[in-house]
């Protein structure tokens, strides 16, 4: 449930409702136990492979069974398969028999450690569609970028403009339950000529499951994934001379050898730089100031070397066997982390990965997820807006006003 939803109402069951007519065989029932283990969404791939994604299996031992049975019937199992793959939250499942896909029905899918029975499901299983009409192939995307947002709509524009008018052709946006303008702003966008997409994902604490189901889910349309976050920005100060943005930038990044399936791009992380509130013009323009050393490294996944598990660090992804990692020596993040307070102290109300604390949980208070210095009380410290300040670094500042003129977080910055 949506985090303001839980603060402010009683919690009660939810009720599963079918999606369409079609689905009048699963009817909706109450949901009594849910904060437990279950299985919460699934999708059916290309390749015919069911991936499950379910909360409290993973990594156990000794194997897991997917299972198959009829809406409606919570013991009639009509199919039951090992795993290919179960990793995280993520379970690759086999489809079910030809003969039961004929029949045109839905099927309740959920997962269960070898021997345990099985959890409890919110998903369903109907058969993919085979499409008709055209026998041309769609084009497929050399770069999108795929990230999970939440109430960040505010930094949105700014964000997807820059990627671009560098080479990002598509963006897949995985909502985790904002409440802001995000529709709005999406519709700008594509109102502009941008390619992007919106994938509701509300489940909290659920981030390596989303970008597993966004490596999955997207191999057919896009060649290379960006997976990186609305205060992060690609950059090369091979673009410095640079008069203008070119969809060529992030291309020359990924020209690589074939047997590399990943591009690692280290990160800068960026402070306050003396502001105080939200930077009217952007982050780029607004924040200049950055610790000396990086910490941490996005990536550049080529989709089609991704592991079948689809296991990831949110960082990262694991390869194929045969496919390796490498550092771009090219390219970096500038990573505008540390922002103003009244932005960051936002960073307080929850964490989206399922494998980071909470800030204000008084554990892993040495991670490099954390804020140096800053532990867990979510109280701005009297001299934050000058706190992160190693090196001045304004080459994406001067690079992006000669780009884009006032800053593409102004409403009157240029369109792509």
């Amino acid at each position: 449930m949506r985090e303001p939803a839980r603060s402010l109402q009683p919690l009660q069951a939810p009720v599963l409702l079918p999606t369409s007519a079609s689905s009048a065989d699963c009817p909706g029932r109450a949901l009594l136990n849910w904060t437990g283990r279950i299985a919460f969404s699934s999708a059916t791939l290309d390749s015919g492979d069911v991936l499950v994604f379910a909360k409290g299996v993973n990594h156990v031992a000794g194997g897991v069974q997917c299972l198959y049975r009829y809406c409606g019937e919570t013991h009639a199992v009509v199919a039951s398969f090992p795993a290919i793959t179960s990793v995280q939250q993520v379970t690759r499942c086999p489809a079910p028999p030809i003969h039961l896909n004929s029949r045109n029905t839905e099927f309740r899918v959920t997962v269960a450690a070898t021997g345990e029975d099985p959890i409890p499901t919110l998903v369903t299983y109907r058969p993919r569609q085979s499409e008709s009409g055209s026998l041309v192939a769609p084009e497929k995307n050399l770069i999108c970028a795929c990230t999970m947002i939440h109430n960040v709509s505010k930094f949105l524009r700014e964000w997807v403009l820059y990627h671009a008018a560098i080479g990002v052709d598509h963006f897949i946006l995985y909502d985790n339950g904002s409440k802001d303008d995000l529709a709005d702003q999406v519709a700008q966008l594509r109102s502009a000529g941008i390619k992007i997409s919106t994938v509701p994902w509300p489940w909290i604490k659920m981030q390596e499951a989303g970008f597993s189901h966004c490596a999955a889910t997207h191999q057919s349309s896009c060649r290379w994934m960006a997976f990186i976050d609305v205060d992060e920005f690609v950059f090369s100060p091979n673009w410095e001379r640079s008069e203008k943005p070119s969809k060529s930038m992030l291309e020359e990044i990924v020209q690589v050898d074939p047997d590399v399936g990943q591009v690692y791009l280290w990160c800068f992380d960026f402070g306050p730089s003396g502001q105080t509130s939200h930077p009217q013009e952007g982050v780029i323009q607004g924040y200049t100031c950055r610790l000396k050393r990086f910490l941490r490294h996005k990536s550049l996944v080529l989709l089609a070397a991704v592991d079948h598990s689809l296991e990831n660090a949110i960082h990262h992804f694991t390869l194929k066997a045969g496919f390796k990692s490498i550092r771009s020596m090219q390219a970096r993040v500038n990573h505008y982390k540390y922002q103003a307070w009244t932005e960051f102290k936002h960073k307080f109300k929850r964490r989206v990965s399922a494998y980071v604390a909470d800030w204000r949980d008084p554990i892993n208070l040495e991670s490099a997820d954390r804020a140096p210095g800053l532990g867990v009380d979510g109280v701005e410290p009297v001299d934050w807006a000058q706190r992160y300040c190693d090196i001045k670094d304004n080459l994406l500042q001067k690079l992006s006003s000669r780009w884009f003129g006032n800053g593409l977080g102004s409403p009157g910055s240029q369109d792509t």
